[in-house]
């Protein structure tokens, strides 16, 4: 069983399906809290826990949600590859974030789903895709609406931004700033993929305005911190 969270196959063949091969290895063989010994032995009708690793991509290639073999460097896997590594650099930032006990926490939260969402449609190509596989990784516009009204709300808040600022202000705030610069990346593996109709355009709006609210948020940050921003100065020649 491959757990690459977007790229694997674990999550390529949709998220009811890996909830149905997730399951079995997280859940409990016996009473929680008991060392190994203590538990009693497993009968062998028990049910057999997959492996971690399937072998199927030691020749270098994966499959999307359609079933599609393609190249591990495929535009397709460049983008739900770079989209995971954004999560991730999201749930770091959620973790200083939190302990500066900033209320968007919650909002991060939300997004990283959200950027669930974003590499179940990366993983259906539409080249490849039934109506029944596009129909179940489908997104919406609703993420993009929300991502506007906060943006909105954090925005009026702060300052007016008169000069260019370096990523700065503080742990949390040039964390924000670093997950600002991987989405725009993101952004960029997404783009040829909506122009050759490979994925949903909006997949590439969310990153879009996803990029704006972390610049925001890193802002919001470093002024409720108290954390000065650095500003650009041009050097002198």
């Amino acid at each position: 069983m491959a757990v690459w969270i977007f790229g694997g196959r674990l999550a390529l063949r949709g998220r009811l399906g890996a909830c149905r091969l997730l399951c079995p290895r997280f859940q409990s063989c016996g009473p929680q809290g008991g060392e190994d010994g203590d538990r009693p032995q497993p009968s062998s009708k028990a049910a057999k826990i997959p492996k971690i690793y399937t072998k199927t991509g030691d020749k270098g290639f994966s499959s999307t949600f359609t079933g599609e073999r393609r190249p591990k460097d495929d535009q397709v896997f460049e983008a739900v590859g770079t989209t995971d590594e954004l999560s991730s650099a999201i749930g770091f930032a959620m973790e200083l974030v939190t302990e500066k006990g900033h209320t968007f926490a919650e909002e991060l939260q939300k997004i990283q789903c959200s950027l669930q969402d974003v590499g179940s449609a990366l993983a259906t190509p539409r080249s490849s895709a039934r109506e029944a596989h596009l129909k179940h990784t489908a997104f919406q516009e609703g993420p993009i609406l929300e991502l506007e009204q906060w943006i909105d709300k954090y925005s009026s808040q702060l300052p007016p931004l008169t000069d260019f600022i370096l990523p700065s202000g503080g742990k949390s705030s040039s964390a924000l700033h670093f997950c600002r610069a991987v989405c725009r990346r993101a952004e960029r593996r997404v783009v040829p993929l909506v122009q050759m109709g490979e994925t949903d355009a909006n997949v590439a709006k969310f990153l879009n305005r996803l990029s704006d609210y972390l610049f925001t948020v890193a802002r919001y940050a470093a002024m409720k911190e108290g954390s000065q921003e650095k500003i650009y100065k041009k050097r002198e020649v």
